[in-house]
């Protein structure tokens, strides 16, 4: 076991849950054999607490569209920290930060930063619940933690399982709170309309674009339902942010929301999260005890407005993009040359694929276990930043062409699971043993 195991199983042990965030989880990836633990970063490399260096092609979980550690940007919060990151005055460049938002957003008028996705998931819903004067909220897509969301499966304990994470328990989520959100699938105007017509639905809430496409003019459709029934509608862009234009992704639709979130990229890998809107909601801010301390630290915004002058000047979403149409285009030779059905899903920039077969969890994990041991933290996935070059790419492609071979060779007959050298990784919530 390296260093990085150890203190893993150190963890399990101490730490509840493990780690703090699910989706980097061990078990997500590698059961018994993941590095776990990172001790520096640049580009998109990372050093473990070994000091094996690797190619990232994960880049989980999609903070650093500029890369890691980008001069820059990390310039910005060392002026930051020099002059101080807290005191009992407030941090100037929260309000230019807004300025620069608002300026990307016409039609948002103020806004509200917090330090995580799910926390600018919780204050969106409380201003929108209070600016709507009803509690019911139809949702669609992954929004975090918190206990509106989770208490979804309160009334159907699989009413989360095809919003990105299945198998989410509402322990702890109290039960008065069921009935209070709905699910509806992303396209299912239908289900929506129904949900509108039945359940008093005060805000709408939904990811903008995760893994398909728009059909039917449905973002314009679900506008239009939000207006005709005075319904504040939300759009989450905590993920989609900055990945295929300069702003939301709604731009590239031409559907203006109520409110929206944005985060991750925001920062380039420090925390801010920001909660866009139209005055009559955001005012409700007025009202509603909606506060942290910090909330108040200079570095988050700090480093949102480094990180937006970088992307600006880099045209960082068009690297990203292309670079991810790129990796798809190359999964679809190998899926060709090797007669391997593959679904490929996403943004460009957060790019996925998964195999159309029953052992697709298992190829999954051989594949992280043998591009593990090429020097790369690599699983089905491939979140691009700018440091990915062609070049990079290629290497990464030349590497996992032996690995499809060899699935290929398990759909023929050979047993994965002789393959693997520890368990399947997990798919979803589970415990940890």
């Amino acid at each position: 076991m390296g260093k990085g195991q150890k203190l893993y199983s150190k963890a399990k042990k101490i730490v509840a849950g493990g780690n703090m965030l699910l989706s980097k989880r061990p078990e997500m990836f590698l059961p018994e054999h993941w590095p776990a633990y990172f001790s520096k970063t640049e580009g998109c490399e990372v050093w473990d607490l070994d000091g094996n260096k690797y190619i990232d092609t994960l880049m989980m979980p999609g903070t650093n569209s500029l890369g890691y550690s980008h001069p820059e940007v990390d310039e910005a919060v060392k002026e930051t920290i020099s002059n101080g990151n807290m005191s009992s005055l407030n941090a100037p460049e929260e309000v230019e930060l807004t300025e620069r938002l608002v300026e990307l957003h016409p039609w948002a008028d103020m806004a509200r930063f917090a330090r995580s996705g799910g926390e600018a998931n919780s204050v969106a819903i409380r201003l929108s619940r209070a600016a709507s004067g009803r509690d019911n909220v139809a949702f669609c897509g992954y929004h975090g933690w918190h206990d509106w969301y989770l208490a979804s499966n309160l009334s159907d304990s699989k009413g989360l399982d095809g919003h990105l994470l299945p198998g989410l328990d509402p322990h702890g989520v109290p039960q008065n709170l069921k009935g209070s959100v709905y699910p509806f699938e992303y396209n299912n105007f239908d289900k929506l309309e129904s949900l509108v017509k039945t359940k008093n639905i005060g805000v709408i809430k939904m990811e903008v674009y995760r893994n398909k496409e728009p059909e039917n003019n449905f973002l314009h459709r679900v506008r239009k339902l939000a207006n005709d029934n005075n319904i504040v509608l939300v759009f989450d862009e905590c993920t989609s942010g900055f990945r295929k234009n300069y702003g939301g992704l709604h731009k590239l639709y031409d559907v203006e929301p109520d409110v929206a979130m944005f985060g991750k990229a925001l920062g380039n890998g420090y925390a801010v999260t920001a909660v866009l809107g139209k005055r009559d909601v955001m005012q409700a801010a007025e009202k509603s005890f909606i506060s942290s301390t910090f909330w108040t630290e200079r570095i988050g915004s700090s480093a949102g407005l480094a990180t937006l002058k970088v992307m600006d000047n880099e045209k960082s979403w068009e690297k990203i993009t292309k670079t991810g149409e790129y990796v798809n285009s190359e999964w679809t030779k190998l899926s060709k040359e090797f007669d391997l059905p593959i679904t490929i899903s996403g943004l460009a920039a957060l790019t996925t694929f998964s195999f159309k077969s029953e052992k697709a969890l298992a190829y999954k994990t051989f594949i992280t276990q043998e591009m593990l041991k090429k020097g790369y933290l690599a699983a089905t996935a491939v979140y691009v930043c700018t440091a990915h070059t062609e070049e990079i790419i290629d290497g990464y492609i030349e590497n996992i062409r032996p690995i499809f071979q060899i699935i290929k060779e398990c759909e023929d007959g050979k047993d994965i699971m002789e393959l693997l050298e520890g368990p399947i990784a997990h798919n979803g919530f589970k415990r940890l043993n």
